[in-house]
């Protein structure tokens, strides 16, 4: 690999679709390498705004709004997937580098399409049937074709908890929307991991360490995550393979975040994966050599990728709105988690709080990972994430 790209302190212009915390934290390492952006994203608040060179509001699956962004990037990229994919194989036509790969993406916006390939090359991951709408779901169970439980998943447009629903009776579809999705065999698993892998487009690979992630039981988002999973290094590592394959098989450049299920028999099985940052990497910021938001400029740039080794052990909580606030928001107890040790807040910018709203996360940093985990739980039992007004 050559010595310096002209990156730094030039006319080279990064783009970015979407403009939330995703994005404003990709521009802490653009901003101190000092590397030209341009964002894009629909609301005029986005926590990205401020820390751009430029900030266009509009709509990210509009072709024409994403086709005239993308003109004048050098590379693109993205914090969100739901974008306008056609726009994105154009510009890639017209000579803009997109990364991730526009046809890596235009799979895994597809829950249906993610899951064919993953049977299709070979990848673990759980049974599952696909149907074109959730009504012909009532006729399969009548005949005989699906089986209950199951978790139900919108093809597209679930996020964060989102478009997803276990179905454990046939009255639990009532008020499903009536879209393609798939019914998906619910797995007894005893954990649930993710691996984050990085790759440039010289084909250069690395992985993180494995994270064991809790999940909240009614919002069905993460609630904590621990560096490093507390399991064998033998099950880490068959955990980095599977990820490691999926990468190679989409054809990854960027980051590829991958989420599984660890059964109670030891098998590793493919839920989904996210081609950009992660919730599940935000303990990198102060747990690794390399956080995920330098790995990923790195990955895109085809610059050498950084160590993801762990400095330290972290255990992220994730700051969610309560759930009965709705309004400008007001953080309860800052202060008193910052008294706690290895304590780092990041707080988001988004100024209107909602039930279950990321709003930012926490990392608790120790050398020892069971005191991280205590510290977590204090600083979820002390922070509050409210509103001005209590919804009624």
């Amino acid at each position: 690999m050559p010595g310096t790209k002209p990156y730094f302190s030039t006319d080279f212009t990064l783009g970015i679709l979407g403009g939330g915390q995703l994005g404003k934290m990709l521009l802490y390492k653009t901003r101190q390498w000092d590397i030209a952006t341009k964002v894009l994203d629909p609301s005029g608040a986005a926590p990205a705004r401020l820390a751009c060179n430029q900030f266009q509001q509009g709509d990210l699956m509009d072709y024409d709004t994403v086709m005239d962004f993308g003109r004048d990037v050098d590379v693109l990229t993205i914090e969100i997937e739901n974008v306008n994919v056609s726009a994105l194989e154009d510009l890639e036509d017209q000579g803009v580098r997109v990364y991730p790969p526009p046809a890596m993406l235009r799979t895994i916006q597809n829950k249906a399409s993610q899951k064919l390939f993953y049977t299709d090359k070979g990848i673990p991951t759980a049974p599952f049937t696909r149907f074109a709408y959730t009504s012909e779901i009532t006729d399969s169970l009548k005949n005989g074709g699906l089986s209950l439980p199951f978790v139900w998943k919108s093809a597209r447009f679930g996020y964060d908890g989102q478009g997803v629903k276990i179905v454990r009776e046939a009255a639990d579809l009532q008020g499903l929307p009536n879209v393609e999705c798939i019914a998906e065999n619910l797995v007894d698993f005893a954990t649930e991991l993710a691996v984050i892998v990085a790759r440039n487009p010289d084909g250069e690979v690395v992985t993180y360490p494995v994270v064991e992630m809790e999940f909240h039981p009614e919002a069905n988002q993460v609630e904590y995550v621990l560096c490093p999973a507390r399991i064998p290094d033998k099950l880490a590592g068959k955990a980095r393979e599977i990820a490691l394959k999926a990468a190679s098989a989409y054809g990854a450049v960027g980051l590829l975040a991958v989420e599984l299920f660890l059964t109670p028999g030891g098998d590793i099985l493919v839920n989904e994966v996210a081609p950009r940052p992660h919730n599940s990497g935000h303990f990198s910021l102060e747990g690794s050599y390399t956080d995920q938001f330098e790995q990923h400029l790195r990955a895109i740039l085809n610059l050498p990728l950084g160590s993801t080794d762990n400095k330290v052990a972290t255990v992220m909580v994730n700051l969610v709105g309560e759930a009965d606030h709705r309004g400008p928001v007001s953080y309860e107890g800052i202060g008193d988690i910052l008294a706690m040790p290895g304590v780092s807040p990041h707080i988001y910018g988004k100024k209107e709080t909602r039930p279950f709203r990321k709003m930012g996360h926490v990392t608790i940093a120790d050398a020892s990972l069971e005191k991280a985990r205590e510290t977590a739980a204090k600083v979820k039992a002390r922070i509050r994430v409210q509103s001005k007004t209590k919804e009624a």
